[in-house]
């Protein structure tokens, strides 16, 4: 089920909520510890969605800081008038006493990590005799979510566990999947009950968390930073499209993504689509690299094989060389000299395609030892970040993330680089337009914008995934949707 939570301040306030409420979620949490004055008669005299009522006190992150038996005579009022749950802590449960007909949820906060005895708290909950456990523990790196969702998968009754915080979204949409009671949605942007809700929205519609069950299959995009990235909306509106049962979240992975993706292993995550920085990285992780993407020494996808083991393999390059085809024609490749900006994960796959192409390729990169490692590998020379301007080339591909959002007046080049008759690719996507795209056309140039790559890349990464075609023009028309909202 999926339950909005209310901050109101006034009883006014907590009606229009309710009524917002009706419809869009199946559950509403009032906190009346946000409320500066509420009538309960009023509130639960005939709520148009089921209620759930709290009175959080400040030492379990609430707003309460009264008398407590004022508060807990608050819950059994609301309790006689109809609320459908009470949301109590672990630490009041027995002073609060029976409160039926309602039911009660017995709450554990910790705000600050995710404890390493969190079965032996759980263990503790269960035997407080509330009809509902709940277990919210902040996650200061994704790991700290593979606890929660063992617990949630491991419980014995009635249970919500999730982890707080951006780090932690994922136990919140795939709460259903592992058998949760029910998951947390916000009205918005601002108006979260607590940290890391998701907004009721996208939830729903982004999400799907409504349809989230057992077998619902889990992909997601793993990157640092990840809130940048359109993965999410693409994917999920593809799934959508053609009834597959799915969903993609963004997972905010820092450190060794290879680590998070051995976490996830017992969860039987079915693929995930890796970004920067953890193309290489992220290799150690899996049980067999297609050829080619280990020829090229970067990946930017995993798939789950029916046997549990996970492939890897490498959709950048093949999108790339696509793309860029589709504005010089096949065959143009050959024989021209290319420079291509970075030589990390994007840079080493368009590195290899243009070789695979016949052009002579030269590279550039902060890190030189980095540029000059792959040089040696392909066959390709290497270029002075500080000698660019004097660089001839007939094709420049920028690999790097300059120019993304939000930094979006930066170029990899100088302009002066740029003239008529040259092709310029841009791997980066968000913006549509890249400050190097808009000089490049400026200067007579013929581009190639990273949001056809992007398309082009996650096709085919659906279609591996899925084994059905992919709604093409769909995907792209979200994701040019979306950058042109942004």
């Amino acid at each position: 089920m999926l339950c909005v939570s209310l901050m109101p301040e006034t009883t006014g306030q907590a009606l229009a909520g309710l009524a917002e409420a009706a419809g869009a979620a199946d559950l509403a949490e009032l906190r009346l510890d946000a409320m500066r004055e509420f009538d309960l008669a009023r509130l639960l005299a005939h709520p148009p969605c089921p209620v759930i009522v709290t009175c959080r006190p400040r030492r379990e992150g609430g707003l309460y800081d009264g008398p407590e038996g004022a508060r807990l005579e608050t819950l059994r009022q609301a309790a006689r008038l109809g609320a459908r749950y009470i949301d109590v802590e672990h630490d009041a449960i027995a002073a609060l006493g029976d409160v039926a007909p309602a039911r009660t949820i017995v709450s554990y906060h910790n705000f600050h990590e995710t404890p390493a005895d969190l079965d032996a708290i759980y263990s503790r909950l269960t035997r407080t005799g509330a009809a509902v456990v709940k277990v919210a523990a902040h996650a200061n790196h994704i790991l700290d979510t593979a606890p929660v969702l063992r617990l949630l998968r491991q419980a014995t009754q009635p249970t919500i566990a999730l982890s707080m915080g951006p780090r932690g979204m994922l136990t919140r949409i795939l709460a259903p999947k592992f058998g949760a009671m029910l998951t947390y949605g916000a009205f918005g942007d601002g108006r979260e009950a607590g940290p890391g809700q998701v907004t009721l929205r996208e939830m729903r519609d982004l999400y799907r968390v409504g349809r989230i069950g057992p077998a619902t299959r889990v992909y997601g995009v793993i990157a640092d930073p990840v809130g940048h990235s359109l993965s999410p909306r693409i994917h999920n509106a593809a799934f959508a499209e053609i009834g597959f049962d799915a969903v993609y979240l963004p997972l905010w992975v820092e450190g060794d993504p290879a680590a998070f993706v051995e976490a996830m292993r017992e969860f039987a995550f079915d693929g995930y689509s890796i970004t920067i920085p953890h193309k290489q990285a992220v290799m150690r992780a899996a049980d067999e690299i297609e050829p080619v993407a280990r020829r090229i020494g970067a990946v930017n996808t995993f798939q789950r094989r029916a046997d549990g083991s996970l492939l890897a393999t490498n959709t950048d390059w093949t999108a790339g060389m696509a793309s860029i085809e589709a504005v010089v024609g096949a065959g143009w490749l050959r024989g021209k000299r290319a420079l291509v900006m970075g030589a990390g994960g994007v840079g080493r796959a368009m590195t290899f395609g243009l070789k695979d192409r016949g052009a002579d390729v030269a590279l550039a990169d902060i890190d030189a030892a980095r540029a000059a490692a792959l040089a040696r590998e392909v066959g390709a020379q290497t270029v002075n970040l500080g000698d660019l301007a004097g660089q001839a080339c007939d094709i420049l591909l920028n690999c790097t993330p300059i120019g993304m959002q939000p930094q979006t007046d930066a170029s990899a080049v100088p302009r002066q680089m740029l003239r008529e008759g040259m092709v310029v690719y841009d791997a980066v996507y968000n913006p549509l337009e890249t400050r190097l795209l808009r000089e490049a056309g400026a200067a007579g140039c013929r581009t190639v914008a990273g949001v056809d790559h992007f398309v082009r890349q996650a096709v085919e990464q659906f279609e591996l995934w899925t084994g059905r075609r992919a709604p093409v023009e769909m995907m792209r028309r979200v994701v040019v949707e979306a950058l042109r909202q942004a």
